[in-house]
């Protein structure tokens, strides 16, 4: 079925907003009423129609906007994308999948023919029909790995596996949650993901890590994280912090609503098949707290999750300033009713 997409902003004016039926197909992120890490890995399957997980690589009314905002971020920062030379074969494997998913999932927007190395790629969104030869960077107007990008909703990381380690050596991060691909690129697992607290001591990273290098081509795995965000701002990039970090000051008890945001990233993972490489999709959702209390189990829920959450998580994730002001606000919708196990709408 057509997808009607918005033509919405992420910055400046924040005009993004869910229609009904997209606030009901949210990737909640909270199974019950509390939450600490854990590796949370779960197969990458098709899932009940009508939520995120019908395809394996999701398309929604956001698109159109969101490939739009990415080229605005390209423009003013060019070092969003990176990919070190020896990845090449891991750019293709990942052409080749977000074009089989895209057009699997939504053919009326998207069409793959293939003729041997002869590929036809038509995106009707974005208004693209391209002829290219598979496997020759020279026919295409962008590097294979950054011309699928700037089509595909969610931020991308190639990791390559060598020394009983993941390698993060090629990105196209837009939409990421206070973090550096720049700083990142060529760091290993375990360094870039050193600045998160409490998950290393009780050794989430080392069970997550050794879990990945087994990683098996055409499995792929499935988690959530998350976080809040000020206003519907996509790019929270440190290379950006003097835009969005003093929007976390301007949240008062009238406007909690509007401008607090759920950030939710589902992540998936991907083993590529030429390359033997990890493709690693961060897909971002937003929705603020009046979308998010039209929904009345994760509006019990959310306030409940945030009253529990350890000192460590709240100062890491950056919710210091406004976590009481949006437990406050979401306290009318908590009766103290019992909540349902699992994510989905009640």
């Amino acid at each position: 079925m057509a997808i009607v997409f918005k033509q919405e902003t992420f910055r400046n004016d924040f005009s993004y907003r869910n229609s009904p039926e997209n606030i009901r197909r949210f990737p909640f992120p909270f199974d019950r009423d509390e939450y600490m890490y854990s590796v949370n890995m779960e197969p990458h399957v098709h899932g009940r129609a009508g939520t995120v997980y019908e395809s394996l690589i999701d398309v929604d009314e956001h698109y159109v906007a969101e490939m739009h905002d990415r080229a605005l971020v390209l423009k003013e920062d060019p070092l969003r994308y990176q990919a070190l030379p020896h990845m090449m074969s891991a750019q293709w494997d990942t052409l080749e999948l977000l074009m089989e998913e895209q057009a699997a999932g939504y053919p009326d927007h998207f069409t793959l023919i293939r003729n041997g190395d002869q590929w036809r790629w038509i995106n009707r969104p974005l208004g693209i029909d391209d002829s290219f030869t598979f496997g020759d960077a020279s026919t295409l107007p962008y590097e294979p790995f950054e011309y699928i990008t700037r089509q595909a909703q969610g931020d991308f990381c190639i990791v390559d596996q060598r020394d009983g380690n993941l390698w993060m050596d090629a990105g196209m991060v837009t939409t990421q949650a206070d973090w550096s691909l720049d700083f990142d690129i060529g760091m290993n697992f375990m360094e870039w993901h050193g600045p998160v607290p409490l998950a290393h001591q009780i050794g989430v990273f080392d069970r997550a890590l050794k879990f990945l290098l087994n990683l098996q081509q055409g499995k792929p795995t499935r988690r959530f994280n998350w976080t809040m965000t000020i206003n519907p701002r996509l790019d929270t990039s440190p290379e950006n912090y003097h835009k969005w970090g003093p929007d976390r000051t301007t949240v008062t008890p009238e406007n909690v609503g509007e401008k607090v945001h759920l950030r939710v990233e589902l992540q998936s993972l991907w083993r590529l098949p030429r390359s033997n490489a990890i493709l690693f999709v961060i897909r971002c959702y937003l929705m603020n707290m009046e979308e998010l209390a039209t929904v009345p189990k994760w509006a019990r829920r959310l306030p409940r999750v945030l009253k529990t959450l350890p000192p460590e998580l709240i100062d890491y994730k950056g919710l210091t300033r406004f976590r009481e002001t949006t437990i406050d606000w979401l306290s009318k919708y908590d009766d103290g009713a019992p909540t349902s196990p699992g994510i989905y709408p009640d």
